[in-house]
């Protein structure tokens, strides 16, 4: 990649702005201070996942205290609920939650530490913190034009970064195997571990996916309007006339009550996506270290590469999806003529 470094540039940059231009020649103003404080948003997806634990937690207890005993023989695999590993005011916090705040904590620790010294020539850190969020920049931009990318583009940036590191972070030697437990007959077994990776937690991709549809009713409301939400959903496109309009109206109110119900399920449907492969591959990590005994890290390895690959995928598809929804909503009808006539 190529790195601009024109006086112009310099002098934004001290300002704390640095100027993008996408592929068609239009230009984003685009804040790093007010990129690295909008990746506190994390804050509030931790929030939500916290509350929806709460009740999941509270129906559980009993559950647990009846059966701690008899279940012994019972466990294999990674567990499908976290394990809560502490209670401060009768708050109570998972594993999960613990991994989700260190890998928070961890990026806006970086990037304050990318940004804090703004080089006219970028080395290191600053470097690839530009790379980074450029490249994202010019490919959101492709997908869902420059409009939507320059009022939506923090967020997916935002999501992106943060499902691949927690994708990642659950990868590291110690998640999942550092923790509490007992011993058997077959080793030392762990009952309870210190960590696990965020988004093998369905609380928390639900979290992630409810914010996306706060957002998402918050940009199209903004983009088109009351009216023109309603008419994207129920108004019949085409023209026609007589009863093939009525015909049509029927049709197209029918269908849009079938896309309410469909955008309904987006939350619950991008929740499932992303746990169901980072939770299954997990699981295949630990069955492939328990397949041979004293030759499971070996055994393991080639899975571990799959795992990368597939935690780059997932933070990919998980991004693709939100940002076709929001383009499917908020694209206005006039942008395709303009891109026709240039």
């Amino acid at each position: 990649m190529t790195i601009r470094t024109s006086v112009s540039r310099i002098d934004q940059l001290r300002k704390g702005r640095v100027r993008f231009r996408s592929s068609d020649g239009g230009i984003l103003l685009f804040a790093w201070k007010d990129t690295v404080l909008r990746i506190l948003v994390l804050a509030m997806l931790v929030g939500l996942a916290a509350d929806s634990f709460l009740s999941a937690t509270a129906a559980s207890i009993p559950a647990q205290s009846s059966s701690a005993r008899p279940s012994e023989p019972q466990e294999h695999g990674l567990s499908a609920k976290p394990v809560e590993i502490a209670r401060p005011f009768n708050f109570p916090i998972t594993n999960s939650m613990l991994v989700s705040w260190l890998v928070a904590i961890g990026l806006i620790i970086f990037a304050q530490f990318a940004t804090r010294k703004m080089k006219q020539v970028p080395t290191g850190a600053q470097n690839f913190m530009e790379w980074l969020v450029e490249a994202l920049y010019k490919f959101m931009v492709g997908i869902i034009g420059p409009h939507l990318a320059e009022r939506t583009f923090w967020f997916f940036a935002t999501i992106f970064i943060f499902v691949l590191a927690s994708n990642w972070f659950g990868l590291i030697p110690g998640v999942g195997s550092l923790g509490w437990g007992h011993q058997t007959d077959h080793g030392f077994r762990i009952d309870q571990p210190l960590f696990r990776g965020a988004n093998a937690d369905v609380n928390m991709t639900l979290a992630m996916a409810l914010v996306f549809f706060a957002a998402w009713i918050v940009w199209a409301l903004r983009e088109v309007g009351v009216r023109g939400f309603l008419h994207e959903l129920f108004a019949p496109k085409g023209e026609s006339e007589g009863v093939l309009r009525v015909l049509l109206v029927v049709v197209f109110f029918a269908a849009g009550c079938l896309e309410v119900v469909s955008i309904l399920f987006r939350p619950v449907s991008l929740s499932f996506r992303l746990y169901g492969n980072i939770f299954a591959g997990e699981n295949l990590l630990e069955a492939m270290a328990k397949l041979v005994p004293g030759f499971g890290w070996l055994v393991a390895i080639p899975f571990y590469f799959l795992e990368l690959v597939m935690g780059l995928v997932q933070a990919l598809v998980f991004m693709l999806l939100t940002a076709v929804f929001t383009m499917l909503m908020c694209q206005h009808e006039t942008e395709p003529q303009l891109a026709a006539h240039g």
